[in-house]
């Protein structure tokens, strides 16, 4: 019984040690089949061994009775040929190897409990395993899937950012616009006022020189009679 529990306990361990350190699960789920295959090497070899051990048991088991049963019948011989004082030795032989045979019986026993027990782990992890191969496609497709999702929301949170960049560029081209409506308007305060007495000034004196012109030519023209 005690191999039972300990290979019982060396599946556990492994079992929960992958679990402990599973990152990838798509990569961890080929390093547990792995383990598991490494136990199946292991539980393989024990069975065959308590197989055997049966096997032995159940020889000498037999051996025995069939021994018990010769001197039985050398007992029966005896008595037939009138040698009862034999027949009492060939008895004797047939208790101490009936009292032997009790033991072998026990044994026995125990070893056959121990292989259907050991056989039965050995058909279960197989089936574990064969079970995992066929789950394993579907996890790895699972991962992969969810591996995508991640990348997605990363390229959404990079939309995001550049959506918020976006805005953060129309407050600066609202703000370049407002400096360069201001920077305009102190362009137009900063320009020198016309003096508009000056510029009429100008504008009469010049008239003034015309008529004194279109006097003078009117008289040359009288004195030529023109």
């Amino acid at each position: 019984m005690g191999i039972l529990s300990r290979f019982g306990d060396i599946v556990q361990a492994n079992v929960n040690a992958v679990l402990d350190k599973m990152e990838d699960p798509s990569k961890m789920i080929d390093q547990y089949l792995r383990e598991l295959n490494e136990n199946l090497a292991e539980v393989k070899k024990e069975t065959a061994g308590v197989m055997a051990e049966e096997t032995r048991t159940r020889r000498l088991m037999e051996e025995n009775q069939a021994e018990a049963a010769r001197y039985e019948d050398l007992a029966k011989q005896a008595l037939l040929a009138g040698n009862e004082g034999d027949a009492k030795v060939f008895l004797a032989k047939k208790q101490q190897l009936e009292s032997a045979g009790a033991g072998l019986v026990t044994a026995y026993t125990a070893a056959h409990e121990n292989a259907v027990k050991m056989r039965q782990m050995h058909d279960k992890l197989v089936s574990d395993i064969e079970a995992l191969k066929a789950r394993r496609a579907t996890i790895k497709a699972t991962v992969s899937v969810a591996k995508t999702q991640e990348r997605m929301n990363k390229i959404t949170s990079n939309a995001d950012k550049a959506h918020g960049a976006m805005g953060a560029f129309d407050r600066m081209e609202d703000k370049a616009n407002r400096m360069l409506d201001e920077a305009n308007a102190m362009a137009a305060l900063n320009t020198e006022l016309v003096d508009e007495a000056k510029a009429l000034e100008e504008k009469y004196s010049k008239g003034a020189s015309n008529t004194a012109v279109d006097a003078e030519l009117e008289a040359l023209k009288k004195s030529m009679g023109l």
